[in-house]
């Protein structure tokens, strides 16, 4: 389910009674001196960093707000476990990998799934033609990052295992680096990567999330922090549902913003950014089942250690 207009007033009311619900909870402890966000510069955790959307929720509490920028979401989560940084947002995968290593993180609200903002890409004039086509070749893609979800489920989609590919684990500057140079056969990546490998290369899709799986993106927390500062998680929550209803209408503005913070040219910026849906998503049923159904692809395959139960890592705002 996408963001749309009508869902806005619902949602904000919802995080609004999660406030409510926690302010006699947070009346034993102080609100904190500062709030570390860590972000990616994608989406629309970079709009509300532009509009001072979080900070205007908080400062009438003496919090201010620290951004802290990671390249891809495993090294963010490695972040918020150690305590590093309070709050984060990345894709499906990543939280996954960290539960399974005993991460320290909860889920507290879903974002847009990245549908056609990732994909698995070749060369326009390489032999591979479909995904069934990527047995035996080398495929670059970040460890533990949505994009490898994506290229797990499309190998299955396609009866391939995960086996039957060679993957290179990049970060998204060297893969893209391999890429161009035809180091690698094929590289499943998310915008606005995507988006610049198809404007300096002539690219082919072979699968992007949309037509491959139904998972969404994640804001994540530290747990330790979540339970001692609930108020600053729903307050935080509402400022991003705001921040997602003024993107939607705003996709010029968003692409402006996002070539301004990356240096990308604004050109290929508009294609990312009307691509990207905008939401900020309750943890329904739907949604904790289909994340709970890519942890036990990923158990199943040996690329976690062990299983885990999604609903575990899900947080509860305490209540008097």
């Amino acid at each position: 389910m996408t963001m749309t207009r009508r869902h806005i007033p619902a949602l904000l009311l919802a995080l609004g009674s999660a406030l409510a619900a926690v302010t006699g909870a947070t009346a034993a402890e102080a609100p904190p001196k500062e709030f570390r966000i860590g972000y990616q510069k994608i989406g629309l955790i970079v709009v509300a960093r532009q509009q001072g959307a979080i900070e205007k929720r908080l400062a009438a509490e003496g919090t201010k707000v620290q951004w802290v920028e990671f390249q891809a979401g495993p090294p963010l989560l490695e972040a918020l476990n150690a305590g590093s940084i309070d709050f984060g947002y990345t894709g499906d995968a990543p939280p996954i990998f960290s539960q399974a290593a005993g991460g320290n993180l909860v889920y507290v609200s879903a974002a847009a799934p990245s549908g056609d903002g990732e994909a698995i890409l070749v060369k326009e004039d390489s032999p591979i033609h479909s995904v069934a086509d990527l047995k035996g070749r080398n495929v670059a893609v970040g460890r533990g990052t949505s994009a490898h979800n994506l290229l797990v489920a499309a190998l299955e989609k396609a009866g391939l295992g995960f086996s039957d590919i060679t993957p290179a684990y990049l970060t998204p500057a060297d893969a893209g680096s391999a890429f161009a140079n035809d180091s690698v056969d094929a590289w499943a990546i998310w915008d606005p990567y995507f988006a610049v490998a198809q404007a300096r290369n002539r690219t082919r899709i072979l699968a992007t999330s949309g037509g491959t799986l139904d998972v969404s993106a994640y804001f994540l927390a530290n747990r330790t922090f979540a339970d001692r500062h609930p108020g600053v998680i729903a307050s935080t929550l509402s400022a991003l549902a705001e921040s997602a209803a003024w993107a939607d209408k705003h996709r010029d503005e968003v692409a402006q913003a996002l070539a301004s913070v990356t240096g990308i040219p604004y050109p290929i910026q508009k294609v990312a950014a009307d691509r990207t849906q905008f939401a900020v998503r309750p943890l329904s049923d739907a949604i904790l089942s289909s994340q709970q159904a890519t942890a036990d692809r990923f158990h199943r395959l040996g690329l976690i250690p062990r299983a885990i139960q999604i609903r575990d890592a899900v947080w509860t705002p305490p209540r008097t």
